[in-house]
């Protein structure tokens, strides 16, 4: 398929800026058997499950990714978001730094009156650099002080400054590995109240955990999407969670796939009969349709943006004209999209 197939007018004002209170917003259901879409609140997604179906889950968890320091000397200040950690014992980073065009191999960046600094050794892309952090605690110390001076790293396209609060918005109540520079968005609406309900109708957690990264975000730049390549992004499933979504599949039961990360995780690793195989390591799959899933039989996302691999996913999993209808009720149903936005159910 082609970039322009998923081109939508999106109006700015439906890019939500704050969530309505978690486990509050509304969820659009597509069935694609029926070819039907319906209108509910997040709340109703209990009475689509049953005893034995499986939610997928990506428990990783984000870190306050985004931080500003001040070039030696001129007193510049730059913006370096880290994207992934290279080597934990020599501090090692790729990070992006903003404006790159200030920031070359040698200098050196001061962060606040801490004790953090970080010396630039490589050039990686236009805006990618390799940093060390020259700090004397550990690694526990060393995410402490990152954690104290850091932004949680919320899209640019909500448009508005980072809050205090966002450390507690931009946070499912099930995250638990650090890792992430981006929330698994579909998580964000659970409450513990409304697991602990799953809970007891015999509904399953299946923990998986994926650290995405800012290429979940990346901008397509390539009308063929076959050229189109993904940054890769470290993920683990366990020998509980392979086993408890393995059940479910050949239970004949749903097995929901929480988030297009946790749908890009299980997709990731499919065992030669069609199962869930327990890895450790990382993946860049691209997913747009045609795509013929093995393990998800359903999945819960987000309402994406226009030309975002995110949308291609979800259209890949719903069917490029039932998800273009469904995107074009949602605007005129006035839904809210993007990262802090309302809720869609595809079964």
């Amino acid at each position: 398929m082609k970039l322009s197939e998923f081109k939508f007018d999106l109006p700015d004002s439906l890019i939500a800026k704050y969530p309505v209170e978690r486990g509050e917003s509304r969820l659009m259901v597509v069935d694609r058997k029926a070819k039907t879409i319906e209108h509910k609140q997040f709340s109703d997604i209990l009475s689509y499950f049953n005893d034995g179906d499986v939610m997928v889950i990506n428990n990783t968890k984000v870190f306050p990714a985004r931080l500003y320091g001040n070039k030696e000397k001129t007193g510049a200040k730059i913006e370096v978001f880290l994207l992934r950690e290279l080597n934990r014992e020599m501090k090692l980073w790729d990070v992006l730094v903003d404006p790159a065009r200030k920031i070359r191999v040698g200098n050196k960046l001061y962060f606040g009156d801490s004790d953090l600094v970080a010396e630039v050794i490589d050039n990686t892309t236009s805006r990618g650099r390799t940093i060390r952090f020259l700090f004397d605690g550990n690694h526990e110390e060393f995410m402490k002080a990152v954690d104290e001076l850091g932004e949680m790293p919320i899209p640019r396209e909500i448009n508005r400054d980072v809050e205090e609060a966002d450390r507690d918005y931009y946070q499912t109540v099930f995250a638990q590995h650090v890792g992430a520079v981006a929330a698994p968005t579909a998580g964000l609406h659970f409450t513990r109240a409304m697991m602990k309900r799953m809970e007891i109708k015999g509904i399953h957690f299946a923990p998986v955990t994926l650290h995405v990264g800012l290429g979940t975000f990346r901008q397509v730049d390539v009308e063929d999407l076959t050229k189109h390549k993904t940054d890769s992004e470290n993920y683990r499933i366990g020998d509980d969670a392979a086993q408890i979504v393995n059940t479910a599949l050949d239970a004949g039961k749903r097995v929901c796939a929480i988030g297009t990360t946790s749908l890009k995780a299980v997709e990731s690793s499919v065992s030669a009969n069609s199962r869930l195989k327990p890895v450790e390591g990382w993946t860049d799959r691209f997913i747009f349709p045609p795509y013929d899933f093995k393990i998800a039989n359903s999945l819960l996302t987000n309402l994406h943006l226009p030309e975002s691999i995110l949308v291609m996913m979800t259209s890949a999993f719903g069917g490029h004209e039932l998800i273009k209808e469904a995107y074009q009720q949602a605007i005129k149903e006035k839904y809210r999209f993007f990262t802090y936005g309302d809720a869609m159910l595809i079964l």
